[in-house]
């Protein structure tokens, strides 16, 4: 997701306009909106000073405001560069199928990433395991729709699922509007949780 995406994300969850965003981060009020609205379509891309600024008044971190652009087949394969010059994720092959693979040589860097993705691993497995025996429950469900809404509107999120789900939610279906999207959310996190309980108990 691109910055500019995430900054109307967050905007939206503050539920304020382009214009009363750009009036504070120090935009006169006659060209405010514009400003914004060039940002958030990514006509315009805010310098370091600003990303700051706007995420102050987020409330969050830069990091979650300049997250690399994964919407574009080019955007990924130089995401996945840089975290093989990084990180020492390393592509590869095991049994006859491309996989991604962790640099041991990289020493703590090496580390840390196992740690971290074994975390992720580990909890993958007990929601799974949940899932199987049908004993998810009801902070597990509210955790997990948290994660789903921080990854972006669910026109965006929708966009990003296999076969028919996504298309159906439609644009009408959708309302971005922060006191509203939690209703939303709820009915389409649980076909996620529909989908994804279909997929492995295959």
């Amino acid at each position: 997701m691109a910055i500019g995406e995430r900054i109307r994300f967050f905007r939206n969850m503050k539920g304020i306009t382009q214009k009363y965003l750009g009036m504070v981060v120090g935009f006169p009020e006659r060209s405010a909106d514009v400003r914004m609205a060039q940002y958030e379509t990514g006509s315009r891309t805010p310098k370091a000073d600003l990303t700051k600024t706007l995420a102050d008044f987020f409330d969050i971190s830069p990091d979650a405001l300049t997250v690399p652009d994964i919407d574009t087949d080019i955007g990924l394969m130089h995401t996945l560069f840089a975290l093989e010059d990084i990180r020492g994720l390393t592509i590869g092959e095991i049994d006859g199928e491309v996989c991604l693979r962790l640099d041991k040589s990289k020493g703590k860097t090496y580390t840390n990433m196992l740690d971290m993705l074994s975390a992720w691993a580990e909890q993958a497995k007990k929601l799974e395991e949940k899932l199987r025996k049908n004993r998810l429950t009801l902070t597990d469900y509210l955790d997990q729709m948290e994660q789903l809404q921080n990854m972006g509107d669910l026109s965006q999120i929708a966009g990003m699922l296999p076969g028919n789900l996504g298309k159906q939610l439609d644009a009408s279906q959708i309302d971005e509007k922060p006191g509203e999207m939690i209703s939303h959310s709820s009915g389409f996190f649980l076909g996620l949780f529909a989908m994804y309980e279909t997929r492995i108990m295959r």
